[in-house]
């Protein structure tokens, strides 16, 4: 299956909390909207995908909570980016101090920013370039270390702050630079 986009007549406009209320309204969906207020319907992915996306989350877990560094999110967790769009990438990670800085009214709805890390894993049923753009768009938006992992190609596309994408064909392991200090996901788990 693929994502289906609802086109929102120019003249309407869907507040943050409208979206907010339609997102808890259909909880058994995964909503996004984009920047110019098209809203997208993500549809479940197979369990193979759910499965890798679960393992990715388990690694970034573990090394999070062995530094104490963030606070790590799974797919269900949404961010308004400074651009207007609500996006929820397939895992991301904050600073604790970014955490730390919002009040708990804040930490209960989609975070106010772009997470400062976001990895998108591809599903068969994903065309890339949607993904390409999702990426871009969390890089302009200030997530500073991004990783959009192919498995079906074995490729992964690196997103870093102001720099252009660069692509690894087959890695062993991605590191988490100085985003994520120490971190490293071995990519066998992942293929």
């Amino acid at each position: 299956m693929t994502a289906v986009s609802l086109n929102i007549p120019p003249t309407v406009k869907i507040s943050q909390e409208q979206f907010a209320k339609i997102c808890q309204a259909n909880s058994n969906l995964r909503l996004e909207r984009t920047a110019t207020g098209e809203l997208i319907i993500m549809p479940p992915t197979g369990g193979d995908t759910s499965r890798k996306n679960s393992d990715i989350n388990i690694e970034l877990g573990i090394w999070n909570r062995e530094t104490g560094l963030g606070i790590v999110f799974d797919s269900s967790g949404g961010f308004t980016l400074p651009n207007g769009s609500d996006r929820s990438p397939d895992a991301a990670w904050i600073p604790l101090e970014k955490w730390n800085a919002l009040t708990r009214e804040q930490q209960e709805k989609f975070l106010p920013f772009a997470p400062d890390f976001a990895i998108e894993l591809r599903s068969p049923s994903d065309p890339l370039t949607a993904l390409q753009a999702k990426m871009k768009e969390y890089q302009e938006n200030g997530t500073r270390l991004g990783w959009l992992i192919d498995r079906k190609n074995r490729q992964v596309e690196i997103y870093r702050q102001g720099e252009e994408k660069e692509v690894l064909e087959n890695p062993a392991t991605l590191s988490g630079e100085d985003v994520l200090p120490g971190f490293s996901l071995n990519m066998e788990l992942i293929w």
